[in-house]
């Protein structure tokens, strides 16, 4: 039996939620940050809320699927490792280091709305989400043309 086809579709399904969880653990920290200048007793009420759901998503569905989009990936690596030589998939490397960067970031803005340390705006919160759909765009572009060039255009063309 092949296993390729069945290893990529969890690769991608994890890739997906991973990003799905990137996504939203950014959107959540807007609120949080939002909810700061409420009034009590709805500033406690709100907070209380975004944090307990911060939390379930980014240890139940985004770290889970980080490290199984890893996973599989490092599987597909090890069954296709001429991959390796391809500029392509160089670039694609390159992002999800970004990517990866971009999480553990998250992971520290995580920790410090979690003990109600706010340091961003959320605007900048707003723009820091197009970080992550900047770099799905380059590594979907990658993944599909397999061109170390093309990623440009499809980032280019947001």
């Amino acid at each position: 039996m092949d296993s390729y086809p069945y290893l990529k579709s969890l690769h991608l399904i994890f890739v997906i939620t991973w990003f799905a969880g990137l996504f939203y653990i950014v959107r959540l920290f807007v609120y949080q940050i939002e909810a700061s200048g409420k009034p009590s007793p709805e500033k406690e009420i709100l907070q209380n809320q975004f944090r307990i759901m911060a939390y379930r998503l980014w240890y139940i569905i985004t770290w889970p699927s980080a490290v199984l989009a890893i996973g599989f990936a490092l599987s597909l690596l090890w069954i296709t490792p001429a991959w390796l030589q391809q500029p392509w998939m160089h670039v694609k490397l390159g992002f999800v280091v970004l990517l990866l960067a971009y999480h553990l970031k998250c992971q520290q803005i995580f920790s410090q709305l979690q003990r109600d340390q706010i340091r961003y705006s959320t605007n900048f919160m707003r723009l820091w989400n197009e970080g992550a759909t900047i770099i799905l765009f380059a590594v979907v572009f990658l993944a599909v043309m397999k061109n170390a060039v093309n990623w440009i255009f499809g980032v280019i063309g947001i």
